[in-house]
């Protein structure tokens, strides 16, 4: 290897010049944002709004070829390859590793959103200044009904499914391979040796880690910041406690803290557990949904936005709204979830190339592209199939129920509570209901934010599979740090709207890392088998 690791002080084990790079260009990112969140808020707001509008044909053709080379690999020979030696087995079993691919990859989002975002897309108010869903506009489903309450499901699932997933796939199966097949660090920077051989461990290696670093940081940072809104929120609900400022920093600080305790103890151990821990969890509270809620509506609302989404998936990537009304919808919703998976996918891909190992790349593809789009359709089904049954049958009348309003409103956190509300009352089940969601997005949070700690320093030392244990602190120290001051200083969204338009530039290199990576498979048909020596 050209690049040498720290061999003794500080910094054994890690390598000095991008820890010091990285830790130096976090703390002047969140000083200029926190003291100037207004202007820097209006500098990546404009940024965001160009790269959406001038580039949303872009990212839907980016997107789409990224679900055809998943599904090549898993038609083509090269199925069978294992991540690692031929003889290699996974070190993780499928529960495990679904828990840890769900939790770490998109587990709080469908919380936050899974009740707000199909009462968004059944709402034909144009409250936001567009239409509310184009797709059901186009199918003839123009009023608040059943049929246009499956085409708000379906959307949904468009935006959480196959696509995203997709993103992650491709990024993790390139980092895995690279790493345990070819040997490589378990790096960003690996993808990229097919073009640029040894010298991705010169600047060029540098640059793309570092990108990697800053993306996990403040993409944590700001799920954790917007995130103990809601926590707070159920808080109030739970305790009475206040849901402002002081309650969110403590939550900020509490779990820091757990994330960290979880992130020092390793994959084997904090991060699997809380995973695991996780998924039981969310059967209590997905189970209460279904039976407690129209159990024989959401049956049948399965299986009709099933038949729906496989007939129109293909058709919905490949739309593109020329229209002024339904191009500022898409931009606003189907490109703005392009652009949050992809500037995600450094850090998910690499925390899923980490839990992979010894996977074949057919297994790997499958499993992560399929089972955790199935577990998000019948969460969202249940629990935004729920607040839609609500609301088509509200006493005054479809749409009148009051999570309408909360949504408009973007009181997202009491939209969620609210359609508890609607099924268990606000008695002693409850409130049951009301922790246990609390409790989700408590140890949803945990899992994101240890496992970004963990692959942050696995890209500063190299691919360390077990980084110094200082550093898992520093940073998860970190995390919390950045996540405290935007929240305080009100630039949380600016950060959040800079991580969007940065999934520009992340475009190309995942573009880079996908021919990388079919490039060398293509190499590897020509070679002898690798086995373990």
């Amino acid at each position: 290897m050209v690049t040498e690791l720290s061999q003794k002080g500080l910094f054994q084990g890690m390598h000095k010049g991008m820890t010091l790079t990285s830790a130096t260009l976090v703390l002047a990112f969140v000083l200029f944002t926190g003291l100037g969140p207004q202007l820097a808020g209006e500098i990546f707001g404009t940024a965001r709004t160009w790269i959406e509008s001038t580039f949303s044909g872009y990212y839907l053709v980016t997107v789409m070829l990224l679900l055809a080379v998943c599904a090549f690999i898993v038609v083509s020979r090269f199925g069978s390859i294992r991540l690692g030696s031929d003889d290699s087995r996974p070190e993780f079993s499928n529960f495990a590793w679904f828990s840890m691919l769900f939790s770490a990859g998109i587990g709080i989002g469908i919380l936050f959103f899974g009740v707000a975002e199909p009462v968004f897309y059944l709402d034909d108010s144009g409250a936001f200044g567009y239409p509310n869903n184009p797709h059901a506009d186009m199918a003839g489903a123009t009023a608040i009904g059943h049929e246009r309450a499956i085409d708000a499901l379906r959307v949904s699932v468009f935006h959480w499914g196959l696509h995203g997933w997709a993103i992650y796939v491709i990024v993790g199966m390139s980092l895995a391979y690279f790493a345990y097949r070819r040997g490589l660090p378990l790096a960003l920077r690996s993808a990229l040796y097919p073009f640029i051989g040894e010298r991705i461990y010169g600047p060029i290696g540098h640059l793309v880690d570092i990108l990697g670093v800053l993306g996990c940081v403040f993409g944590v940072a700001t799920s954790l910041g917007l995130g103990v809104s809601q926590m707070a929120v159920g808080l109030q609900r739970l305790v009475g406690i206040s849901d402002g400022l002081d309650t969110q920093l403590i939550l900020i600080a509490g779990i820091s803290l757990i994330s960290i305790l979880s992130a020092v103890s390793g994959v084997q151990k904090g991060i699997k557990l809380i995973s695991e821990l996780n998924i039981w969890v969310s059967v209590v509270v997905v189970g209460a949904f279904l039976l407690g809620g129209p159990t024989l509506w959401l049956v049948q609302a399965f299986g009709a936005t099933l038949l729906d989404y496989a007939a129109n998936v293909i058709p919905m990537g490949l739309w593109y709204a020329d229209e002024p009304g339904p191009a500022a919808w898409q931009q606003a919703w189907t490109i703005f979830y392009w652009g949050w998976w992809l500037a995600w996918a450094p850090f998910v891909g690499l925390f899923i190339a980490r839990i992979s190992r010894g996977r074949t790349l057919r297994e790997f593809v499958l499993g992560v592209l399929l089972v955790p789009t199935l577990i998000i359709f019948v969460w969202l089904v249940i629990f935004g199939g729920n607040a839609l049954y609500q609301e088509l049958h509200a006493t005054g009348g479809p749409g009148n129920a009051g999570i309408i309003e909360l949504v408009n409103a973007w009181n997202l956190p009491a939209a969620l509570f609210a359609s508890a509300d609607g099924i268990a009352g606000t008695g002693t089940l409850g409130w049951t209901l009301s922790a246990l969601m609390v409790f989700l997005l408590m140890s949803w949070f945990v899992t994101s934010s240890d496992s970004g700690t963990l692959v942050l320093t696995t890209i500063l030392s190299l691919g360390n599979d077990h980084p110094p244990r200082r550093f898992r602190v520093f940073w998860g120290v970190v995390i919390g740090l950045v996540a405290a001051v935007l929240l305080v200083a009100g630039g949380l969204k600016a950060l959040q709207t800079a991580l969007i338009a940065a999934a520009l530039p992340l475009s190309v290199v995942i573009l880079v890392m996908t021919a990388g990576v079919l490039v060398s498979l293509l190499q590897e048909s020509r070679r002898p088998r690798v086995v373990n020596e």
